[in-house]
């Protein structure tokens, strides 16, 4: 994944467009991280050189992404802190393993692992009950969990409330765009956001009394509609870049239908 380069990439300056972007103050930030609003300010303009455990304490109460925080340390002149391990690493086999029983575990229901492009890593059988009928070049790997949901021959003609599920996923897309600074990642938004909407398109909002603390995606599998509510799940403090990227996503049912209708489906 490519990330787009700032206008000024010293270190200074990149800092300030994350405590702006977060809407922070020097002062805020300063009793954050247990030091100054002067040095703060110091810091941003370039005439102090923070150190290595500055930059990350203030990459930290930033919230910065790890992949963003190795881009710190370099415009300071510092290594990266952070690896970047392929999944298919030896060092990750227990993780890999792991998050593969969890995705087993959760079947009949759909679960499937991202990365931070939501390129699928993995997925269960409750994912290829959902694909079931999709043409065979949009299965083609690398799959991509945001383009197969809302492409015209995807999921999208099958979405029963497409327009509030589209918008909630565009959504989505823009505040990960706004984190990661992503190139691929917006590439990926201009091109699902282009797929037309069809003004025929269902806006079944049955499940809204029946399930009001979430938005459900409404399905339809073979003449059955499906609700299903969405999960996802990251990992805490994460050390490698390619971990702080992952998420597993869930899909729980949101009624008793659903339920039963994804059980009967358990050979």
């Amino acid at each position: 994944m490519t990330t787009t380069a700032a206008i000024d990439t010293r270190v200074g300056p990149m800092l300030r467009g994350w405590r702006e972007q977060r809407r922070i103050s020097q002062l805020e930030l300063a009793l954050r991280a247990d030091s100054s609003a002067r040095h703060i300010s110091f810091i941003e303009t370039g005439r102090s050189r923070p150190s290595q455990e500055m930059i990350l304490r203030l990459a930290e109460h930033l919230e910065v992404p790890v992949r963003e925080r190795n881009a710190l340390l370099l415009a300071a002149g510092y290594a990266p802190q952070y690896a970047e391990t392929s999944l298919e690493d030896p060092s990750l086999g227990a993780l890999r393993e792991g998050m593969e029983r969890l995705l087993r575990s959760y079947e009949p229901f759909p679960a499937l692992i991202l990365d931070g492009t939501y390129t699928v890593l993995a997925a269960n059988r409750g994912i290829a009950m959902l694909l079931d009928g999709v043409p065979e070049r949009l299965l083609a790997p690398p799959l991509n969990a945001m383009r197969l949901t809302l492409h015209p021959q995807g999921l999208a003609p099958r979405i029963r409330n497409l327009r509030q599920w589209r918008g909630h996923l565009l959504e989505q897309m823009e505040r990960q765009i706004a984190l990661m600074r992503s190139d691929s990642l917006r590439e990926l938004y201009e091109e699902v956001a282009g797929h037309p909407v069809p003004e025929s398109a269902d806006e079944d909002t049955a499940d809204d009394a029946a399930c009001p603390f979430a938005l459900p995606l409404r399905i339809e599998h073979r003449g059955t509609v499906l609700s299903l509510i969405s999960t996802i799940a990251t990992f805490n403090t994460p050390m490698d870049v390619t971990v702080s990227e992952l998420a597993i996503e869930t899909f729980l049912p949101a009624d008793p239908e659903t339920f039963a209708y994804l059980q009967s489906l358990t050979p």
